[in-house]
């Protein structure tokens, strides 16, 4: 009779981070700092293509612990994102320089690949992006349209999840993007955890568009963020563009075109997200019936939820229930 000793354990999912020349840490950590916040359920190893320290876009190079063969044994490969800056446009081309080259070859067929920020172009050059969907930074969508105009760039979104590949935008979009692996992977519980402890949002509302540049508004206190807080303790209730208004005490153009300003999109698409967001949390989390959850999210009927759910990330309740069932 096997005792507890004697049980297999686990083995972590293993997460390679391949740095480059001109790696932002900031960007570099990201992995690292959210998988190790779920109390061993990620290896995270960093590498460089050939083992040495890599410079990056600040005063300091980093020296890694690892080179390009720990690839070979990812589960996950992440490109963190590097400075578009002319000492490392060798990274900003059609096709990839052959030591980077060399180092995806050593990636086994079927590993999850993930991009952060300019990650995005290594991944593109490597010929891996063309006819899918991704992004990048807003900043950068033009000059990797031009290089890549067989990838279908989406410069308004956080992150593209793309099943193996998955594409996020700049900076902190590599901390939605790896919550929403833990998500994926493990389910809300997990990743909110990692959230709580890593002090962050476990989602951010809108895309890219809210932090594009544009001019801003002229003092905080005619801002919609209040407003938006009430509607989320508020999202069982019927909510009408007249309703938010009113709350925030502007005429219905003000108040819609300060919170499309702000978020970067319109009030009823926000309402939408935020009531989608809060059906999938309780499908993950609770055996609820459908139509329990339309109901306690602000969903007329079931029906509602499932047309609105398989419209944002194609799949019906039953079917983003059972995934996330069998990650976890």
């Amino acid at each position: 009779m096997p005792v507890a000793g004697d049980l297999p354990s686990i083995r972590a999912h293993r997460v390679a981070v391949l740095a480059l020349a001109g790696v932002y840490p900031f960007e570099l950590g990201i992995p690292s700092r959210i998988f190790g916040a779920t109390d061993g359920l990620y290896e995270v190893l960093t590498c460089s293509v050939d083992g040495r320290p890599v410079r990056t876009a600040a005063d300091f190079s980093i020296a890694v612990e690892h080179g390009p063969e720990v690839l070979r044994t990812a589960d996950t490969v992440v490109i963190a994102s590097f400075a578009p800056s002319p000492s490392v446009a060798e990274l900003l081309v059609p096709r990839l320089p052959e030591p980077i080259a060399a180092a995806f070859r050593l990636i086994r067929p079927g590993t999850r690949l993930v991009s952060i920020c300019t990650g995005a172009f290594v991944l593109a050059a490597a010929g891996l992006l063309d006819g899918r969907p991704a992004t990048t930074h807003w900043q950068a969508a033009e000059q990797f349209r031009g290089l890549f105009p067989k990838v279908d760039l989406d410069p308004d979104v956080l992150f593209v999840d793309d099943g193996d590949i998955l594409t996020s935008a700049g900076a902190a979009s590599g901390i939605d993007v790896f919550l929403h692996l833990l998500r994926k992977d493990h389910g809300s519980e997990v990743a909110n955890g990692a959230a709580r402890r890593c002090v962050v949002p476990p989602w951010r509302d809108g895309g890219q568009a809210q932090y594009i540049e544009a001019p801003v508004p002229r003092t905080m206190r005619d801002g919609t963020a209040a407003t938006r807080q009430w509607a989320l303790a508020h999202l069982h209730e019927p909510l009408a563009l007249a309703d938010l208004a009113e709350h925030a005490r502007m005429s219905l153009r003000t108040f819609a075109r300060r919170f499309t300003d702000e978020v970067g999109m319109s009030p009823g698409r926000w309402i939408v997200q935020q009531r989608l967001a809060r059906a999938r949390h309780l499908l993950e989390s609770s055996d609820l019936p459908v139509d329990d959850i339309a109901g306690q999210v602000g969903f007329a009927t079931g029906t509602s939820l499932r047309q609105h759910l398989h419209a944002a990330i194609g799949v019906s309740p039953l079917a983003y229930r059972r995934t996330f069932r069998a990650g976890r």
